[in-house]
């Protein structure tokens, strides 16, 4: 790509013009830097300084909690948008060199905003990704490289591009990401058949603190092994994931069978507590629980949707649901037959006339104000205590839970075999979300307080030595890193995102990033005491 020269740096004057005294010089002090170490010419439309009548559309562009785009949240002195890999290997080697605290972010689904705003320090530059999402996939080797700013939805319409009867084994959520999704592990409706997308990769690249791109045969198979379901942004900047695609069938089937509180919601969610990690492995079954209206004026119900992908057509997987699961009642007139790329449509919560295209555009459904947590369910949670949990749920005015099922593959993989660890043993997954429309500190604060008294609530029913909790689901409330973080202090929310996993993670991190220049509210930190 060629540029003239009204467009590249160093021509400095042009937007220096336009910087506040405060922030000129780490503005300009990174821009020389950069024009000194980058190896590609780097366009002034990569840079959008809080000047710029832009620079509100752009932090906000991908940002999914608005409770971090409020006007007080600290922002990035600028966000410097790479347009070639080699960028991001300067911008490391230049925050490095100055001092100047860094962010990135792929696809901005942070639950907590870690990717794009700071609680601990200011000043801080953004590096956004968006412009790093090429996708080649190679169907002879079952494979495809991904770069980090590729949305899960792109990743999988490219696959069925080029197959039918190919897949790969992440998010629900289309508009995620694809470089911190897998750092976390990335769950998925193929999960129980598969594994986490974090399960199948099969190479990297990654900036590491001293400014180099390393593959996995340079980075050696600690750091592999740490980058994948670790947490983001702990040991470097992911560039591109080499992933494993694994095999669809051309028809698969979903359905979704909504159960009121009327309609025996509350035994039917206790049977699925009993079967749903032994189905057939192909089945995926999850529940979302919501508020809903009845048809009586004024009058709210709690509604458990089992929304479901099946890998094979909607005649065995009748068989499987009689087998193993008649209490849902499901009926032929609930099943749809479709192709595996549709189906991640019809997850995703998109209409059902929507073509796959959209997944192109990488358009999140959701944006608004909101708090989650996260649980693991080792036992059936007993019906008295769902029958309160609805009473909690109604006191509230958008409340929402997802419970993904676990066993298949979740519990064929070790516990230790990455830095996830939440495998054999495990029931379901639960979500804890509330979400609100209006940010004032009232209403923040209501809604926070309704959800902290939700989750110690849920602690009577789950494992508490350590409360385990799911690190792409980020939750302050487990505590939070000081600049420079102890290991006992972190290993506070250490243990619950990661369990026995923590402590090989920190050597890790000492040993990759010494003086723990990758670090936010909930990295790893550099030293065991």
């Amino acid at each position: 790509m060629a540029f003239s020269s009204t467009m590249i740096l160093p021509l400095l004057l042009v937007l220096l013009s336009a910087f506040s005294a405060t922030s000129k010089s780490v503005q300009e002090n990174f821009m020389q830097c950069l024009d000194a170490n980058s190896k590609h010419p780097i366009p002034i439309s990569a840079f959008c300084f809080q000047t710029n009548s832009s620079f509100t559309s752009v932090l906000n562009s991908t940002a999914q909690n608005l409770r971090y785009l409020m006007p007080l949240v600290p922002k990035p002195e600028f966000i410097f948008i790479p347009v070639y890999e080699s960028h991001v290997k300067s911008a490391v080697i230049c925050a490095k060199k100055l001092a100047i605290h860094l962010r990135f972010r792929s696809g901005g689904h942070d639950y907590e905003g870690l990717s794009y705003a700071s609680e601990i320090e200011t000043p801080f530059i953004l590096l956004d990704l968006i412009q790093l999402r090429s996708i080649n996939v190679d169907i002879d080797d079952n494979s495809a490289w991904v770069q980090a700013g590729a949305t899960v939805g792109e990743v999988y319409y490219r696959i069925s591009e080029k197959s039918k009867t190919h897949g790969f084994p992440a998010g629900l959520c289309s508009s995620l990401g694809i470089g911190g999704h897998i750092t976390g592990g990335a769950y998925g409706s193929m999960m129980r058949k598969y594994g986490l997308g974090a399960d199948n990769v099969l190479d990297a690249r990654i900036v590491d603190v001293n400014g180099e791109i390393l593959d996995r045969a340079a980075m050696g198979e600690d750091l592999f092994w740490a980058i994948r379901g670790g947490g983001g942004a702990s040991f470097g900047v992911i560039l591109s994931w080499k992933i494993k695609l694994v095999a669809v069938p051309e028809t698969v089937t979903v359905f979704t069978v909504p159960k009121t509180l009327e309609q025996a919601a509350t035994k039917i969610l206790y049977r699925w507590q009993q079967v749903a990690d032994k189905l057939d492995d192909d089945l995926f079954i999850r529940v979302v629980i919501q508020v809903t209206k009845t048809s009586q004026k004024g009058k709210r119900t709690v509604t458990t949707a089992y929304n479901a992908l099946y890998l094979g057509d909607a005649e065995r997987l009748l068989q499987v649901m009689d087998q193993s699961f008649p209490e849902l009642g499901l009926a032929r007139k609930d099943c749809i037959e479709t192709s595996w790329i549709k189906s991640v449509l019809y997850i995703a919560g998109f209409p059902s006339e929507t073509p796959p295209e959209v997944l192109l555009e990488g358009k999140s459904l959701f944006k608004n104000y909101f708090k989650a947590k996260s649980d693991f369910v080792q036992q059936p949670i007993p019906e008295t205590a769902l029958e309160r949990l609805w009473e909690m749920l109604l006191e509230e005015e958008s409340p929402l839970m997802i419970w993904n099922p676990y066993g298949g593959m979740m519990a064929n993989i070790s516990d230790s075999a990455i830095p996830f660890p939440h495998r054999r043993g495990n029931l379901f997954k639960i979500q804890y979300v509330t979400s609100w429309y209006e940010g004032s500190k009232g209403a923040t604060r209501k809604h926070m307080d309704w959800i902290k008294g939700l989750y110690d609530y849920m602690s009577a029913y789950v494992p508490t030595s350590p409360r385990a909790a799911y690190v792409n689901y980020r939750d302050l409330d487990l505590g939070m890193n000081h600049k420079n973080a102890s290991f006992t202090e972190a290993s506070v929310w250490g243990a619950m995102y990661f369990k026995g996993n923590f402590r090989r993670l920190v050597k890790i991190k000492s040993k990759v990033d010494p003086g723990n220049f990758f670090r936010h509210e909930q990295s790893i930190p550099v030293v065991l005491e």
